[in-house]
């Protein structure tokens, strides 16, 4: 039996975490502040911490957690907070956090997160980090938000892979606003868009004479970037004599300007390319050595298509300085999309609908997309198109619905097991059931449900709204 200490100025939540920890076999101590939190640590050992990050008092959740990161043979801490950002998500890993969770948190979930910091031990963390990160709750971008958290602090190389338009650069950018490194400079050298014969000259420099027109020394991006970060995009584009040299580089931190002198340099170096490096090193068109030279820490972006979840969080924010907003009608045809241009189309999408669009709602035709479009997930899941059409509350009680229905399917038409895996209560679940009309598990995903969304804030059968 291991003892769990539980943070949170919400004694329901507490209590129901308690309990859950209890029936799991372990002990709960329960806290109910940050202060309290780091009092009993000073009394009894403890195995593990779940933290509340919104707390009133001297000490909010990230305060605390910093606090107790910074305790000699610290316990493991998750935190949990019902308002994730990404902020936040990569500010908590930065500190030192075992895991970083959305409320409410389910019991396989709950189980899963102790035995994992039980069995776990976390380095000492670094120096607080700048507030910001990247827009996005999606599974996918949280599991990028943390490995920034995790990786910014060293100086170990980078490779970032994915989709035209996925956002490489703005992660590269978060890697060093999050790092030791956030005071020096942060230089982008995009590998295909400088001519082979000048790329060189651009990232190691010339002395003058090194070559007609070298009028005057120039500093290299390597020399540059001394003491920060070094952002070599579309490296799969990199001309394969160029690749010897980078490759020389990583392996000796020694920079040879054109015409002039060795100088070593300190800089983290982090690539990124839309390419799949391990076929053209299959093809011989990228070295193999470089290649695991730049992928000592993978990180794989996820196409837009697959973040439905950030789609909306992202338009917004486009729209921000235009102080214009969405229609539900028009939310629901960005979520619609396929987006094969992913965010950098969304960007386009959005200010071009900003700036065509005169009244402070944009409208559902004033979202431009092409006629011929590559099939959303939605309709790979084998949805109707226009599922989510009409207003929000409609949409909601259809992906709930859904959820529900596949939860249950999944489950075999077992009721307990699908709650525990959509995270809700078995009453609850019961009365969505009968709210939804969804008798058996193979229920029709694409029907409308049998529920009055015209009235969102008419309760359910538990009373809640």
């Amino acid at each position: 039996m291991a003892t769990i200490l539980i943070v949170d100025d919400d004694s329901a939540l507490r209590e129901g975490l308690a309990e859950t920890v209890a029936d799991l076999g372990h002990h709960p101590l329960p806290a109910a502040s940050g202060a309290e939190a780091l009092a009993r640590l000073r009394e009894s050992p403890v195995a593990a911490v779940l933290l509340d990050l919104r707390m009133p008092g001297e000490f909010d959740g990230m305060a605390t957690l910093a606090r107790i990161c910074a305790l000699p043979g610290r316990p493991p801490v998750t935190v949990l907070t019902a308002f994730a950002s990404p902020a936040n998500t990569i500010e908590a890993m930065r500190l030192g956090a075992h895991d970083h969770l959305t409320k409410p948190v389910g019991r396989a979930d709950l189980a899963a997160i102790l035995d994992s910091m039980l069995s776990s031990a976390r380095p000492d963390p670094g120096d607080s980090a700048p507030e910001g990160g990247l827009i996005g709750s999606s599974a996918g971008m949280r599991r990028v938000q943390k490995t920034i958290g995790l990786v910014a602090d060293t100086d170990s190389t980078v490779l970032i892979q994915g989709e035209t338009g996925t956002g490489k650069e703005e992660v590269a950018r978060a890697l060093h606003a999050y790092s030791v490194r956030r005071g020096r400079p942060f230089v982008p050298i995009n590998c295909a868009a400088i001519p082979p014969d000048l790329l060189e000259s651009e990232l190691f420099g010339h002395v003058r004479g090194a070559f007609t027109g070298a009028v005057g020394d120039r500093a290299g991006a390597f020399h540059q970037a001394e003491g920060g970060t070094l952002f070599l995009d579309e490296i799969g584009d990199m001309p394969p004599p160029m690749q010897a040299k980078i490759l020389r580089v990583i392996q000796d931190r020694m920079v040879t300007p054109l015409g002039g002198r060795s100088a070593r340099v300190d800089v983290r170096l982090v690539a990124a390319t839309h390419r799949d490096l391990p076929a053209l090193v299959e093809a011989g068109l990228f070295r193999a050595d470089l290649y695991y030279r730049l992928n000592v820490v993978p990180l794989l972006l996820p196409p837009l298509r697959e973040r439905l979840a950030d789609i909306v969080p992202l338009a917004e924010h486009f729209l921000a300085p235009s102080g214009k907003r969405l229609s539900a009608g028009a939310a629901a045809r960005l979520l619609a999309y396929g987006w094969p241009g992913n965010v950098r189309e969304l960007r386009n999408v959005v200010a071009r609908a900003a700036v065509l669009v005169r009244c402070g709602v944009i409208a559902p035709d004033a979202i431009d997309l092409p006629v011929e479009r590559p099939a959303s997930r939605i309709e790979e899941a084998g949805l109707p198109a226009d599922w989510l059409d009409g207003d929000l509350p409609g949409a909601v009680a259809r992906l709930e619905r859904t959820m529900i229905a596949l939860a249950l399917r999944e489950a075999d038409g077992n009721r307990a097991r699908a709650a525990r895996r959509l995270g809700i209560q078995r009453q609850l679940l019961y009365a969505k059931i009968e709210r939804y009309g969804l008798a058996t598990a193979g229920a029709d995903l694409s029907a409308e449900p049998t529920v009055d969304v015209a009235n969102p804030d008419a309760p359910d059968e538990l009373g809640r709204g």
